[in-house]
């Protein structure tokens, strides 16, 4: 079984590289899906911030690497594993045989221009706001985000800082 694992900044590309992956035969799931699903289940909106205190909520009160241990239920196959976000969840998810997880990172300035075009609540209305808030993520509580861990915990690194024919040249090695 081979599962390649996401991780990485917001707006750097993590989407595009799974639907890369998809069109490549690999079954997708998101750690970010479970959470949309529990704020439905809890007729909450789905915002960015909801997004980050229920995952942050979730982790606290099941253990870190609950958003890892529901979703490799569903795992069957080639997959893709998008969000991964917590130490803990990588690395319960290194332990399963076949898993490689990439960062993908990119410049601030390209990412903020990427989330805007995004259209969806990012709770950030200036680049300052955009890096303030992704220090939350970045550096957050045990049971919380800590994306900088996650992409040190890497086994590759990717940089998205070119055009889209250049990130996916970047991704054809891991097919």
């Amino acid at each position: 079984m081979k599962i390649i694992g996401l991780t990485g900044t917001n707006g750097a590309g993590k989407g595009e590289a799974a639907a890369f992956f998809m069109r490549h035969g690999y079954a997708f799931f998101s750690l970010s899906d479970l959470l949309r699903e529990e704020l439905k289940k809890r007729d909450r909106e789905i915002t960015r911030n909801n997004l980050i205190r229920i995952g942050n909520d979730l982790r606290e009160k099941y253990g870190a690497d609950i958003l890892a241990r529901r979703i490799m239920e569903k795992v069957r196959g080639k997959s893709i594993i998008d969000s991964i976000r917590n130490p803990r969840e990588a690395s319960f998810l290194k332990r399963k045989k076949g898993f490689v997880l990439i960062a993908v990172d990119a410049p601030a300035e390209i990412r903020y221009a990427r989330v805007m075009q995004r259209g969806r609540d990012e709770s950030a209305r200036s680049l300052k706001a955009f890096l303030a808030k992704e220090q939350e993520e970045i550096t957050g509580p045990d049971a919380g985000q800590q994306l900088r861990r996650c992409m040190k915990m890497a086994d590759y690194a990717v940089i998205n800082d070119g055009g889209l024919d250049a990130f996916h040249r970047k991704l054809e090695k891991f097919l």
